[in-house]
């Protein structure tokens, strides 16, 4: 692990940075980040002393930065909520108590790689969650408070992007869809949309879909049901807040990660679990060609496809989409948001409210 240890944590207004050495020692002044700016962080870490980054910290309720930061070429460690004091209701645990830790038990902590994902070393006890799940998802699915794709008698797909608005690869996306008046679903976080209202405004402007993807993109298990709950609501207001519109209706967890627990915590919430039957994993970045090729390969009427357009290097995503589109327009396949494909036989879909 590196000499210095760099903390950081998110809040409602940004990120807090908070820089420790070896013997903790704080090595420069705190100092505070927008959700628009992590660009800007990450190349303030990799120039940090001469470019001798220091190791980050991060702890499992902030799911938006590792991925940036583990393509960057930085070394990130997340810290799980056992090695850790509580975190307050709204909010991660303080940049300091995550810069501390990593100094005095790095050991303990998982380093995250851009294979792995955010749940390097939990991977487990996730689908262990997800598994126990499945009944309950069954259920839901059947009472229509679930949905993973739509009637396969209807020419129809749903690509949906998760973890945005981002500066740079929303903007390349939307473009995209516009030049072959396809509409598509996003998935926002709310720490992204209070950051660039702008490009949330565009994207509904366009007749887009906007959904709910919590606020800052963490693993559900480890958040209380008021602390789950906080999440959903806080980016429900803020897309609304933003858009003129109603809220959202739809909400995709972070990695899928419906445990029990989780679906208790969401029992009678308004709002309608929307999942996928098409993965692309473009997550991982496995190229732009095998991206295409997942989805072409997999995808059938009425599939909803899962890509990412924030919270890490979306370029290969960007770089299939054009291909994605062709192809599945070729097929015959119009391209609609979640909320048509989901609209019972004879609608046109819900009203624009619910978009």
């Amino acid at each position: 692990m590196a000499e210095t240890y760099a903390g950081i944590a998110w809040t409602g207004e940004g990120y807090e940075v908070e820089v420790l050495d070896g013997a903790g020692r704080r090595v420069v002044e705190p100092s505070g980040w927008s959700g628009a700016q992590t660009a800007e962080l990450i190349a303030w870490l990799r120039d940090f002393d001469g470019g001798r980054a220091p190791a980050v910290v991060l702890d499992s309720t902030n799911g938006l930065l590792d991925g940036p930061m583990t393509a960057a070429g930085l070394e990130v460690y997340r810290a799980d909520p056992w090695l850790l004091p509580p975190r307050p209701g709204f909010g991660s645990v303080p940049a300091a108590r995550l810069a501390e830790r990593a100094r005095t038990a790095p050991g303990e902590l998982a380093r995250v790689t851009a294979e792995g994902g955010t749940l390097t070393g939990r991977a487990e006890e996730y689908f262990a969650g997800v598994k126990r799940g499945e009944p309950v998802v069954a259920e839901l699915t059947a009472a229509g408070r679930c949905f993973a794709h739509g009637r396969r008698d209807a020419p129809k797909v749903a690509l949906t992007f998760d973890d945005g608005p981002d500066p740079v690869f929303t903007r390349q996306v939307l473009d995209i869809l516009e030049r072959y008046g396809a509409r598509a679903t996003f998935f926002c976080v709310g720490h992204h949309v209070a950051a660039l209202p702008d490009l949330v405004r565009r994207t509904a402007a366009a007749g887009h879909e906007l959904g709910n993807h919590s606020w800052s993109h963490p693993y559900l298990p480890d958040l209380t049901p008021e602390q789950l709950r906080e999440q959903l609501d806080r980016t429900a207001e803020a897309v609304a807040k933003v858009t003129g519109e109603d809220a959202p209706t739809r909400f995709r967890p972070p990695y899928g990660a419906l445990s029990p627990e989780v679906l208790a915590a969401l029992e009678g919430y308004p709002t309608t679990l929307t999942m996928w039957d098409v993965d692309t994993r473009d997550w991982a970045r496995p190229g732009a060609e095998r991206i295409a090729a997942t989805v072409l390969e997999s995808a059938e009427p009425g599939s909803v496809v899962l890509m990412h357009e924030g919270a890490g290097d979306r370029a290969q995503t960007v770089e299939a989409l054009p291909a994605i589109v062709e192809g599945l327009l070729a097929r015959g396949l119009e391209l609609v948001t979640v909320g048509e494909l989901a609209a019972p036989p004879g609608t046109d879909g819900p009203p624009p409210s619910a978009r």
